[in-house]
């Protein structure tokens, strides 16, 4: 029997691979699967109710801690410096040949949350490492290279390559978070390694792999040719299996009724319902957003009576930056100011997971799918809602001096249009970009009136975004991840 590690150490992945047909289609296959996941909810996870799981427990599926403090740890302890440089550098250090807007924001954003000291010592010196990686194919090679020497002795997951021996070891990302000591360890082992991208701007905005990684699968020919241009992937070695973790919306399957849907948030039924989900609070607050649609569906400026529903974004709920949860605190004081005014929160799973846990999917489905308008800035939710044909809106009204707080970085909502996931979106005018309160009242009456507008460019983008659009891609997915173990047994003969 082959065996395989996973390792999920996001909320993200924990979609793909359980609440898709990946992990039941490898077990069907007769593969066994050993998932890593933080060592907090490994139990939970196991017993979910809403992740679908339970029943391979006793059948060729096992929950395995990923050891993310230690691993945390290791990088804080062990030469942290150049740990740290590395993965600015692999950051920020991708082909120039691709758009590399995503990238370079985040090397101001770092000049402007750090000291001079840091910024003479660090930042400039490194500037002409970025100048090499963005050009030469070689320096990116070679600083995959050194990254390989890190790897925590004695080994971190030595225990467990040694007792489940596995043919294959499988992560959501290429080595850009922790698990890059889990596939350097592979590596080292001569183990056939692969990564799932499972997110829409991970290809663009992250970009060096953290260690030696063979395979990948991805959304669609748009994110191929950002791992084959921007860090040099084999394209025979990509795969374009889309992306399983939207199955579930074409099959309806998370779809809860909808005056269900409407009692659970106190909604009207005659009113119709505008949505708006938290984006980017990272770089600006999405107050300016939210409030001018409070005051939008709670005065006549709309061509209906409507209603808003808020979604707030994972980082409302970190402990730090305070300044996460002191917007959150101002949203809820919006739902008690002004009427037909909601907020919804996602529900957390545990662990360093918190909020993007994945547990609430019939939430996010029957939201996109009830809403008439969904405004987001430029979220993923901007896919995820063209699957469900819905129109959409993406609203970048700022704040002057976006959070206004000491080496806290901000950039105009209005400034990161042309990364590269949000230029496609306005490329393909799936949808439209509001600047301030006039367009976004002028668009959301446009789609009031006729939800039927656009909807030609949404399908068209959601084929290009996400290829396979007929429930199939996690079979897909999977079938791929069996046929390269297939091929690694050839050359294991």
């Amino acid at each position: 029997m082959k065996r395989i590690f996973i390792s999920a150490d996001h909320g993200m992945a924990i979609i793909y691979f359980l609440q898709s047909d990946v992990i039941p289609t490898l077990l069907n296959a007769g593969i066994e699967i050993i998932l890593l996941t933080d060592d907090e909810i490994v139990a939970q996870l196991a017993s979910s109710r809403s992740i679908p799981v339970g029943r391979f427990t006793q059948h060729g599926l096992t929950f395995e801690g990923l050891r993310l403090k230690q691993a945390s740890h290791y990088a804080n302890t062990f030469q942290p410096r150049l740990q740290w440089l590395l993965a600015y550098l692999r950051r920020v250090g991708g082909s120039r040949r691709i758009n590399t807007e995503a990238m370079d924001s985040h090397i101001w954003e770092v000049w402007a949350e750090n000291s001079w000291k840091f910024r003479l010592g660090i930042w400039i010196p490194s500037a002409l490492m970025i100048l090499l990686l963005r050009n030469f194919s070689w320096a990116r090679k070679l600083l995959v290279r050194i990254q390989n020497r890190f790897i925590p002795d004695p080994g971190l997951y030595a225990d467990l390559f040694d007792k489940y021996q596995p043919d294959m070891v499988i992560a959501s990302t290429p080595g850009w978070r922790m698990d890059r000591y889990l596939l350097r360890e592979s590596a080292k082992r001569g183990i056939p390694n692969m990564t799932v991208i499972v997110g829409w701007d991970n290809s663009s905005s992250y970009n060096i792999s953290g260690a030696d990684v063979q395979y990948a699968t991805c959304w669609s020919q748009l994110q191929k040719d950002e791992l084959v241009y921007g860090s040099d992937w084999n394209p025979e070695n990509v795969n374009i299996g889309g992306i399983p973790s939207y199955d579930g919306y074409f099959r309806k399957q998370w779809l809860m009724p909808r005056d269900e849907y409407f009692k659970l948030h106190n909604l009207d039924p005659n009113r119709k319902l505008i949505s708006y989900a938290s984006s980017f609070v990272h770089f600006a607050p999405n107050y300016p957003n939210i409030e001018a649609l409070a005051k939008l569906v709670s005065s006549d400026s709309l061509a209906e009576p409507s209603q808003l529903l808020i979604r707030l974004h994972p980082s409302h709920f970190q402990d730090k930056p305070k300044i996460f949860a002191e917007e959150r605190a101002r949203v809820f004081d919006l739902e008690k100011k002004y009427p037909h005014v909601h907020v919804v929160q996602p529900v957390a799973l545990g662990g360093s997971l918190g909020y993007y846990g994945g547990e609430d999917m019939d939430e996010k489905s029957s939201m996109m799918a009830y809403s008439d308008v969904v405004v987001t800035v430029y979220s993923t939710m901007l896919v995820e809602t063209a699957v469900h044909d819905t129109p959409m809106i993406a609203a970048t009204i700022d704040t002057p001096g976006g959070w206004n707080k000491p080496k806290k970085f901000s950039l105009s909502l209005k400034e990161i249009g042309d990364w590269p996931t949000h230029k496609r979106f306005r490329d393909a005018k799936a949808g439209r970009v509001a600047e301030n309160e006039n367009e976004l009242r002028d668009a959301l009456n446009m789609y009031l009136k006729d939800k039927t507008v656009d909807a030609k460019e949404r399908r068209k983008f959601i084929e290009n975004e996400i290829t396979v659009t007929d429930a199939s891609s996690g079979k897909r997915t999977a079938e791929y991840i069996l046929s390269v173990l297939k091929k690694a047994n050839r050359k294991d003969r």
